[in-house]
């Protein structure tokens, strides 16, 4: 059977998730060492809505170290603590200093129930995997140490080539490494991101674990999937 059909999909929110996402990790890490600031999620959040990558995917940045790239989003996550907290600039630093390694424990992930059953079967039924994902440049990692590794042939991660969905060029990269993904598949839970983005490069795209009017393909599970993809083409 050929391989030379490739779905590609998202990571989080679609393939796994990290309950409270960002908001949660820092939270975790303020109550840790500071449970007298009395640090919410409710007091948090809206201060975590600008200064992330993927929150101005028209930017290109040039690809850098993982180090390099956590050193660029720390001050981010302090400065949402000293907003959110009143705190100063050294302290929301030492506060957050922890955030790479609280946000990369994959006992805090959980990959979704439907995720390998889902990709086992589309494995055998000839589909190759590949995961486009705006994430941490350690996704690759981390999705081996979710216990998925084995069913993903390729990561392209929006932390390593400094490239966010939906910019054309996210999808581009992964086109030049395996031509044959734009007659496939994009699958993910971003209206914007995933299925505006695929379309915009002319390939089509599955909205899952969510809902849009405009979504041409809409699963509210990944086993729902398998028949999308095995049926008539939905444009």
């Amino acid at each position: 059977m050929s391989r030379d059909r490739f779905l590609v999909w998202d990571f989080d929110g679609t393939l796994a998730v990290r309950p409270g996402n960002w908001t949660a990790v820092v939270c975790e890490l303020v109550a840790g060492a500071r449970p007298d600031l009395g640090m919410t999620a409710e007091r948090l959040r809206p201060h975590l809505q600008s200064g992330f990558p993927w929150h101005t995917p028209e930017v290109v940045r040039a690809p850098c170290s993982a180090e390099e790239w956590w050193r660029g989003l720390l001050p981010v996550l302090a400065r949402a603590v000293q907003r959110a907290s009143g705190v100063g600039d050294v302290e929301a630093r030492r506060l957050v200093a922890g955030a790479r390694a609280a946000y990369l424990d994959a006992k805090r992930w959980q990959v979704f129930d439907d995720v390998r059953p889902t990709l086992e079967q589309l494995r055998d039924r000839g589909w190759t995997h590949i995961v486009l994902s705006n994430h941490v440049p350690e996704l690759a990692a981390l999705i081996d140490a979710l216990g998925l590794g084995d069913l993903i042939t390729a990561v392209h991660c929006s932390g390593c080539t400094g490239v966010e969905k939906p910019h054309p060029r996210a999808f581009e990269a992964v086109f030049a490494a395996h031509p044959a993904a734009r007659a496939g598949w994009m699958i993910g839970d971003s209206m914007q991101a995933d299925v505006l983005g695929a379309h915009a490069v002319g390939m089509r795209a599955i909205l899952v674990r969510s809902t849009h009017p405009d979504a041409p393909a809409h699963c509210p599970t990944l086993t729902q999937v398998i028949d999308v993809v095995g049926g008539p083409s939905v444009e």
